[in-house]
C-alpha cells in the first residue's frame, strides 16, 4: 500500500543544490515513487500537499524547520528513505555536496571568521531569507551571487542598488551558472581560461556559448550571470551594466558577450548606450531580438551559436537524407529541453526556418512565438519552468520528469523528431545520456521518432563531452556540434524552408 511520510529536522539548514541531489538519490532508491526535501515555509507546504507529499508532520513544521517527504509503495520503504536522508544529511556526505577542504560553519559570522580574505559570497537559502543573507554580504564587502529563487522583485532592486553604491556586484538572484577567474559556481562547466568575457541573464545560455568557445579553442575570461530580471523594466539592467564596467577594467577580457532574452526598450537603450562606450567589440545575445541601430564596436545576434560565432553545421548534407527518408516531410517536432535558454534559442532557429511554434515559454519580442495552447503543429517545452520544478529537482539534476515526457512523445501520433538537450558539467546528472539510451531502447508500438539531440559541455566536464555523445549515438540519437544546429537539423526534416 502507497505509503506518504514526512520527517522534520527542526532548525536545520542545508544548502538548496544538496537537498536536490538527495531527492534525487532517494528518488532512485527501492520503491521510492517521489521524494522531496524543502524548508517548511507555508509556499513549499503548499507545494508538497499539491504534490501528494505532505504529512501530519509536515504540517507541523515552522519556516526553519527542514521536512524530508517521501511517497513509497510501503511504508518500511519509505522509512527506509527517510533514514537514508538522515545519513546523507550528515556534514561531509558526498551525495550532500559537501566537501572536508571546506569548513562547516554555524552562519555568515562564523564563516567569515573561517574565510576572512573571502570576496564572494553564495547565498543558496530559500527564497523567504535571502535578501537578507545577500545584504548582510554587501555589508561585508563582498560581492554576492544569489542562487535561490522566489526572492520578491522589490528586493532584488533594493539590492542591486546597494551593491551598485558599494562597487560590487550582486549575481542573481535565481542565478545558476558563473565563471570566476576559472572557478565554475553552480550549474556551469570545466572550460579553458581565456580572453572573451561573458554577461548572461542566462544560465545555460552562459553554459552554452562557454562551451562552444572551448570545443573551438578558446576560453573564458568570467561569466557573470546577473538573473533573469536584471534586464527588465523594474531593475533596468543595473547589474548588466555593472559587469560591463568589469570586464571593461579587465585586462584579461578582451572581447564580451551579452546573453539575455530580448530586454525592456529603455533598458536595451542603456546597455547599447554603455557598450557603445567600451574599447573592447561588444556581442549583444538578445535571443530573438529585432534589428537595432548600432554602433560599430557592437553586434547584435540573435542565437547562442552566433555569440559563440561557432557555425555547428558541416553535417548537413550527411545526416538529413537521412531523416528525410525515414520520416518524410512536413513532420511534427517536438522539444524536451531542461535550459530555457536553449529551448528559446530552438524557437528561433524552428521560426527562422518558416515553421509555427508554441512553447510554454514564448521567447519575449520573438515574432511568431506563441503559448503551448495555440495549436501550433511545433511544441517546445521548458520542464526546468518553475511549472515542471514546483517541489521535485530541476530536470539538469534529475532527469527523469523529461524521460516520462519522451516515453509520452515517442508514442504521439504525428511526431516525427523529437529536439533534446543535454546538459552536463558540476552540478548535472551523472549521466543523461545513458537515461535517455534507457527510454529509447524500449519498443514503441514499432513507431520511434527521429531523435536530434546537442549536447552542452566539454571533454573536462565529470560526465565528459565525447562520452555523452557516444552514448547517444549508439541509442540511435543523431547528435549535432550544438543546439542551434539540431534545431536547423529538426527544421529541414520538418520541411521548413532552406
Amino acid at each position: 500500500m502507497i505509503s506518504t511520510r514526512n520527517r522534520v529536522r527542526r532548525g536545520f539548514y542545508a544548502d538548496s543544490v544538496a537537498l536536490m541531489r538527495i531527492a534525487r538519490d532517494l528518488g532512485a532508491g527501492p520503491g521510492v515513487l517521489q521524494a522531496s526535501l524543502m524548508i517548511g515555509s507555508a509556499s513549499n507546504k503548499a507545494l508538497f500537499a499539491e504534490s501528494g507529499l505532505l504529512a501530519m508532520e509536515g504540517r507541523a513544521a515552522r519556516p526553519d524547520d527542514l521536512v524530508i517527504a517521501v511517497k513509497a509503495k510501503s511504508a518500511a520503504q519509505a522509512e527506509a528513505a527517510l533514514d537514508r536522508a538522515e545519513k546523507l544529511l550528515l556534514p561531509g556526505s558526498i551525495a550532500s555536496g559537501a566537501e572536508e577542504k571546506f569548513p562547516t560553519v554555524a552562519g555568515f559570522g562564523s564563516a567569515m571568521e573561517a574565510m576572512p580574505d573571502a570576496t564572494l559570497a553564495l547565498i543558496s537559502v530559500p527564497g523567504e531569507f535571502a535578501a537578507l543573507e545577500a545584504r548582510r554580504a554587501l555589508e561585508r564587502g563582498l560581492h554576492v551571487m544569489v542562487f535561490s529563487d522566489n526572492v520578491p522583485l522589490a528586493d532584488e532592486v533594493a539590492l542591486k542598488k546597494l551593491a551598485a553604491q558599494r562597487g560590487l556586484l550582486l549575481m542573481g538572484p535565481d542565478c545558476g551558472t558563473t565563471l570566476i577567474a576559472g572557478t565554475p559556481i553552480a550549474f556551469a562547466n570545466a572550460v579553458p581560461r581565456g580572453d572573451v568575457g561573458i554577461i548572461a541573464a542566462s544560465g545555460t545560455g552562459l553554459q552554452e556559448v562557454s562551451c562552444l568557445l572551448a570545443r573551438d579553442g578558446r576560453g573564458v575570461s568570467h561569466g557573470i550571470g546577473v538573473g533573469g530580471r536584471d534586464l527588465s523594466q523594474a531593475v533596468g539592467g543595473r547589474m548588466t551594466l555593472a559587469a560591463l564596467d568589469a570586464l571593461e577594467a579587465d585586462a584579461a577580457t578582451k572581447h564580451i558577450i551579452v546573453i539575455s532574452k530580448p530586454p525592456a526598450p529603455s533598458v536595451a537603450a542603456k546597455i547599447v548606450a554603455r557598450a557603445a562606450r567600451s574599447g573592447k567589440p561588444v556581442v549583444l545575445c538578445l535571443l530573438g531580438a529585432e534589428k537595432m541601430k548600432l554602433p560599430s564596436n557592437v553586434t547584435l545576434v540573435r542565437t547562442l551559436e552566433e555569440a559563440a560565432g561557432f557555425t555547428g553545421g558541416g553535417s548537413f548534407s550527411k545526416i538529413l537524407p537521412v531523416i528525410l527518408k525515414s520520416k518524410g516531410k512536413h513532420i511534427s517536432i517536438r522539444g524536451l529541453f531542461c535550459g530555457g535558454s536553449l529551448c528559446a534559442e530552438a524557437q528561433i532557429v524552428l521560426m527562422d526556418h518558416g515553421l509555427k511554434v508554441a512553447s510554454n515559454a514564448p521567447v519575449p519580442g520573438a515574432r511568431g512565438s506563441v503559448n503551448c495552447k495555440s495549436g501550433a503543429p511545433h511544441k517546445l517545452i521548458d520542464l526546468g519552468a518553475d511549472e515542471f520544478t514546483r517541489g521535485r529537482p530541476h530536470p539538469m539534476i534529475e532527469p527523469a520528469l523529461r524521460n516520462e515526457h519522451l516515453g509520452r512523445a515517442l508514442l504521439e501520433k504525428g511526431v516525427g523528431a523529437i529536439l533534446l538537450d543535454v546538459v552536463i558539467g558540476y552540478g548535472a546528472h551523472r549521466d543523461p545520456a545513458g537515461l535517455i539510451g534507457n527510454v529509447l531502447e524500449k519498443k514503441f508500438m514499432g513507431r520511434k521518432p527521429v531523435v536530434i539531440a546537442s549536447v552542452t559541455g566539454t571533454e573536462a566536464d565529470p560526465q565528459v563531452y565525447s562520452r555523452q555523445v557516444k552514448t547517444l549515438r549508439a541509442a540511435g540519437v543523431i547528435v549535432a556540434a550544438s543546439n542551434a544546429a539540431a534545431a536547423r537539423l529538426a527544421a529541414l526534416a520538418a520541411g521548413g524552408r532552406r
